[in-house]
């Protein structure tokens, strides 16, 4: 009866306001929905790494198979996924591509350059041509698992897997000249897989890493790298790590945890030691990918490739008490490799992956009220019965003055699944075939824009 009970509030319609802004809102007055078109890259889109400018534009950077597996970067103009630059525009082959904005708002991509013997690159956009920065291939040998940051003071640094150091962690930054090493390189005792660099409030840079290894964490000191807490604290191996600071100030880490079944697992260093935040592995299932950021408020969330269901993804955040879930479990309709998450200035949080439901293509989702685009300052929900529906929906336009009218339906993941242009006061849509579950209806006309919700027995 609960379960029935919180349904039915999902449906209750929206009473007409005449206001510019909705004062209230509840869970089902959000949702997942595609950024742009679902797929837009050229081809498949393995390594993505989603991150806002600090214009607040949308960037993705993808090692781009319709681009002779070369590196592309693509940035949201409001409406259309647009090349910045050239498609493709490394000189061969890039992978563990990672892009990172410079202070001035330059973007940055590293990678490991096929055409230098899978060597660390990096180039910059300068407004009109992608260049190298520094000399391509400055590494000493082959370099794996990319991170880039920026310094405070505006320097790129590059952390990596370094293959001409048995595999451990090296750091280096561009000086304005050359690539130098922060601190001897392969400076750790084991293989850094899944190395994440990130900065301390006060300028340290830090790198996290672990696999077939437990987590640790380390940070520069100016002279040497030491370890922040224990090395190796975590329960297990621990493959996808990401290292990321809170607004407070302190380093967390998510990981994939071996020790708890493989779940998702966060923990964050309380100065002495790392402690868990919330449970364990509290992920449903086991979670590869997992991609960490915070709210603009200091909320921590985790997206990641979920196989309770069917490895699509999933995003979750800790509200205090426990992990919860962002919409719906599975966003995604299909698997969902390579995941890049990241929150917007405003609070909105983002993920981006290669999409097996669309050919392996690049996609973007955010969650987001439904009423967005609806611009109207008097906004109405749209009349429609029976709600609950098993078979057939009847939808009125009685109160709607204008003749012409666009009738829309998404799913819960933001997919159109439905579009009519009508002139008529009533509309009857056939829902048999849909699957079960809850639908945004968009109704758009001259003077008005309609928003409701439906649920499909």
């Amino acid at each position: 009866m609960k379960a029935v009970l919180w349904i039915l509030t999902l449906l209750i319609p929206v009473v007409a306001v005449a206001q510019q802004n909705r004062t209230e809102s509840t869970p089902g007055d959000f949702m997942w929905m595609n950024v742009g078109n679902a797929g837009f890259s050229a081809g498949r889109s393995d390594w993505t790494s989603l991150v806002f400018s600090p214009a607040g534009q949308l960037h993705l950077a993808y090692m781009d198979w319709g681009n002779g597996m070369k590196a592309t970067v693509m940035k949201f103009d409001g409406t259309n996924w647009v090349n910045i630059g050239n498609a493709g525009f490394s000189a061969g082959i890039a992978y563990y591509t990672n892009l990172a904005f410079s202070p001035s708002g330059d973007p940055y991509v590293a990678y490991r350059d096929e055409m230098n013997s899978g060597k660390a690159s990096v180039m910059k956009f300068d407004g009109t041509t992608w260049v190298n920065v520094g000399i391509a291939g400055f590494s000493a040998g082959a370099a794996d698992y990319m991170s880039l940051a920026f310094s405070q003071s505006g320097e790129p640094y590059l952390a990596y897997m370094d293959e001409a150091n048995s595999t451990k962690a090296t750091v280096m930054k561009f000086d304005g000249t050359n690539w130098v090493s922060i601190g001897p390189p392969g400076f750790t005792t084991e293989a850094a897989w899944y190395i994440s660099l990130a900065f301390s409030p006060s300028g340290d840079p830090f790198v996290a890493f672990g696999n077939v290894e437990k987590v640790t964490v380390m940070k520069f000191d100016g002279t040497n790298w030491i370890g922040v807490g224990p090395p190796g604290f975590s329960a297990g191996s621990a493959p996808f790590t990401s290292l990321v600071f809170s607004p407070a100030g302190q380093p967390y880490v998510a990981y994939k945890d071996f020790g708890n079944s493989r779940k998702a697992t966060v923990m964050k260093f309380d100065g002495t030691d790392w402690v868990y935040v919330g449970n364990a592995g509290f992920s449903a299932g086991a979670a590869s990918y997992t991609s960490l950021a915070f709210s603009p408020s200091g909320e921590p969330y985790v997206a990641y490739q979920d196989t309770s269901y069917f490895n699509k993804a999933t995003v979750m955040k800790y509200n205090g008490t426990q992990w919860e879930n962002v919409g719906n479990a599975g966003i995604s309709t299909d698997t969902a490799d390579y995941i890049s998450f990241t929150i917007s200035s405003d609070g909105q949080p983002y993920v981006a992956f290669l999409d097996w439901a669309n050919s392996w293509k690049a996609t973007v989702m955010k969650y987001d009220s439904v009423y967005t685009g609806v611009n109207d300052p008097v906004r109405f929900s749209v009349t429609m019965y029976p709600n609950p529906v098993t078979t057939r929906l009847t939808i009125d336009f009685k109160n709607v003055k204008d003749p012409s009218k666009v009738l829309a339906i998404y799913n819960v993941t933001g997919e159109k699944i439905f579009e009519t242009q009508t002139d008529d006061k009533m509309y009857v849509l056939p829902v048999g075939s849909y699957p079960a579950g809850l639908y945004i209806v968009r109704l758009r006309a001259n003077n008005s824009n309609r928003v409701g919700k439906f649920f499909k027995n």
